[in-house]
């Protein structure tokens, strides 16, 4: 077994980042992912993650420091491994940890003496010790004895380069505490900050609860806009007003909806997890129903506007600015703008869409392009949607030449006064 070397099951959005810091670090890294055009891109030194530099990954891999595989052999020489891999919800909003369970199968075949296993993918509470435990000693090996495994929560923000991967506190937390021990020590090559906990179900809890968070209070925001529209109060105003205020209060903005893999996604894991005990999480899930509702509620605006204008939605023409679920990333998982897209066309909308960071869509069986952007097309439009807040449209392009702009995240703030057209959530 080689020390400073790692094993990354799984190389998206959380393992890609987590790849390359690793080999920044001196690691020699073993990549895994069952998706053959990633595997080709990265032998050739090309990044499909606009976090991760191509220039990074090719110092990787001309460097000798990383490897590539759809197959998992190549684990068994790693100190430690990594499992990086979607844990999305079902149709049926319950969690869905099929890919951890196939991961730990996968890595069972193959379990060495000594390695590290550190769980980084969302899961619910106890999952590690009750679920990922059991499959990983089918090797043979007792878990926390003859290998070490422990949770580490990944706590990526993607499309925000203001922080390292490796400035953000590494929280860790392991089944006993030889497992914690290790997996610190693992850690702490890469990252500058490591935080050991009592366990494994603190680790996971605290991750939850970062999101569940940001997705009550989000909750509350979306409400509070929905009542200030019809008491025809600025919500943003009263925000930035409320935010001024030194302590006390942390500003929340409402929007379109939610989305990404963590905010929609870790509130259902939690509640989910507290029912199978019997308990009730009324707060939790009323968040997310209100924040389920936000893209019909903007559906509804669009009719309302439309409306006044003596129109029909059957027939209109929308544009929708910005499918992704949030500013200047490419992820759509979750996106509120697919829901808004989805109910748009049920009532039989004209819908076309631009994204610079997503150049094609297929959803619900249909395909759809990015549209060019030009005067004409606005002046076209019978509404124009602002949904992502991508930094680089010309915000002013839009409100100049288009009838009719709602505006969901409020990034026309300094045109509302000179334009009437605008109208914001």
């Amino acid at each position: 077994m080689k020390k400073q070397s790692a094993g990354i099951v799984g190389l998206g959005y959380v393992g890609l980042p987590l790849t390359a810091e690793f080999c920044q670090a001196g690691f020699h890294v073993v990549g895994i992912d069952s998706n053959q055009e990633r595997l080709a891109l990265l032998r050739q030194g090309s990044s499909y993650i606009r976090d991760v530099a191509s220039e990074n990954i090719q110092e990787c891999v001309s460097s000798g420091r990383l490897f590539v595989s759809a197959e998992v052999e190549p684990l068994r020489e790693v100190e430690g491994i990594c499992i990086c891999v979607p844990t999305p919800l079902r149709k049926t909003r319950e969690p869905d940890i099929s890919y951890v369970i196939a991961a730990a199968e996968e890595i069972s075949r193959v379990l060495q003496p000594e390695q590290i296993i550190i769980l980084e993918s969302t899961v619910y509470p106890g999952a590690t010790d009750s679920l990922v435990a059991p499959i990983l000693e089918k090797s043979g090996l007792k878990a926390g004895q003859d290998f070490y495994l422990a949770f580490s929560p990944e706590r990526i923000d993607p499309g925000n380069s203001s922080v390292r991967l490796k400035d953000i506190p590494k929280l860790i937390g392991g089944i006993n505490e030889k497992s914690t021990q290790r997996a610190v020590e693992f850690y702490q090559h890469v990252f500058n900050t490591t935080i050991p906990m009592t366990s494994s179900k603190e680790a996971e809890m605290a991750k939850l609860l970062e999101n569940t968070f940001r997705a009550v209070n989000i909750g509350l925001v979306n409400e509070l806009a929905i009542m200030a529209h019809y008491m025809g109060i600025n919500i943003w105003e009263v925000i930035d007003a409320a935010a001024s205020k030194p302590f006390g209060f942390m500003p929340f903005y409402p929007g379109p909806g939610w989305g990404g893999h963590c905010i929609p996604v870790d509130p259902v894991y939690l509640s989910w997890r507290a029912k199978s005990d019997g308990l009730n999480t009324e707060f939790i899930d009323l968040a997310v129903s209100i924040n389920n509702r936000m893209p019909q509620y903007v559906v509804d605006r669009v009719i309302d506007l439309l409306n006044e204008e003596g129109k029909s939605l059957h027939g209109s023409r929308v544009l929708i600015l910005g499918v992704s679920y949030k500013r200047n990333v490419a992820d759509i998982r979750e996106s509120p703008a697919l829901s808004i897209l989805a109910s748009l066309l049920k009532k039989h909308a004209m819908v076309t869409y631009y994204d610079p960071y997503v150049p094609q869509l297929e959803y619900d069986g249909l395909a759809f392009k990015s549209q060019p952007l030009n005067k004409e097309l606005f002046s076209s439009q019978d509404c124009v949607v602002i949904v992502t807040d991508h930094s680089c449209l010309d915000y002013k392009l839009v409100v100049e030449n288009s009838p009719i702009v709602l505006d969901t995240r409020n990034v026309t703030r300094n045109l509302q006064r000179q334009h009437a057209n605008i109208h914001i959530l």
